[in-house]
């Protein structure tokens, strides 16, 4: 059976800094009529950075939320940017550590149903410190854990973020098949 709808019809409702929204008429399968609407989001990427047998997270505030969450590296991207310099920029400018090797994990959309955005995700490997360089308007605090104490923040629900549980999902996994003991 075919799924595929097609636009007939897009206007701009909100345009921002950061995303836009859109509203879209669509022709269903059926031939009806329906409308969509979309957040439309140049998308991200984030770094799992195991440093000295700790992981690297940041600590900050989210207002959507209304709560502190503790989130691996991350940021947007710029319209067009390639998000392996996206996903360094963001570990040097957010944590101060620079990478020697990035490998890409995944992408992943945490939202499909009305968002675009996709998320890149990578470990960061050869690690060595250098200096942090955060963004005007940007607090948060840079705090090491221990890679196994995470796995329990996990499964307490102390961590929500999704790229950061398939990120630490990822890990588990990696380290029960394999002998990297991180660095």
């Amino acid at each position: 059976m075919k799924t595929e709808e097609i636009v007939t019809g897009e206007e701009l409702l909100y345009h921002g800094k950061i995303f836009d929204v859109k509203k879209y008429t669509v022709e269903l399968p059926d031939g009806t009529s329906a409308f969509r609407e979309e957040v439309e989001h140049h998308g991200g990427a984030c770094v799992l950075a195991v440093y000295k047998g700790n992981v690297c997270f940041v600590r900050q505030y989210r207002l959507s939320l209304k709560r502190e969450t503790l989130e691996i590296p991350a940021g947007k991207l710029e319209k067009g940017e390639d998000p392996l310099s996206a996903a360094m920029r963001e570990l040097t400018e957010e944590t101060g550590l620079v990478a020697e090797n990035m490998e890409k994990l995944f992408s992943v959309c945490p939202s499909t149903g009305y968002v675009n955005e996709c998320i890149h995700i990578y470990y960061a490997t050869g690690l060595k410190e250098g200096t942090q360089r955060l963004d005007t308007g940007e607090f948060l605090n840079v705090v090491y854990i221990p890679v196994e104490e995470c796995f329990s923040l996990v499964e307490s629900g102390k961590i929500a973020d999704a790229k950061t549980l398939i990120a630490l999902l990822w890990l588990k996994d990696h380290l029960s098949n394999s002998d990297d003991k991180t660095e």
